[in-house]
């Protein structure tokens, strides 16, 4: 089982999201990041090397970007980032990013 951790940005992101879509955000992390976080499926998927995170989860038009660490033979998973898909454009934090 893999502990999870926000960083403070990925806080700031999920604090300007309203709250219903914040609960299911987090509900989707503990569900689907919880076991096997590195294992790729529908809803997450490895990133191009890039120097923002190495893993996405699909939470609707949600995007929730991840690290996974491996400490003392456990798995810690690293909440970066929590953004919005406008069609083919990505929001985090009001602004536009590009990866």
């Amino acid at each position: 089982m893999a502990e999870i951790y926000l960083s403070p940005d990925a806080m700031d992101h999920l604090a300007s999201i309203p709250a219903y879509w914040r609960r299911i955000i987090l509900d989707a992390i503990d569900t689907h990041l919880r076991h096997a976080p590195t294992v790729p499926t529908r809803r997450r998927k490895p990133l191009r090397p890039n120097p923002f995170a190495s893993w996405e989860l699909r939470v609707d038009r949600y995007r929730v970007y991840y690290d996974v660490k491996e400490a003392d033979g456990d798995e810690i998973v690293v909440i970066l980032a929590v953004g919005i898909k406008r069609h083919n454009r990505l929001f985090i934090g009001g602004r536009e990013i590009v990866l």
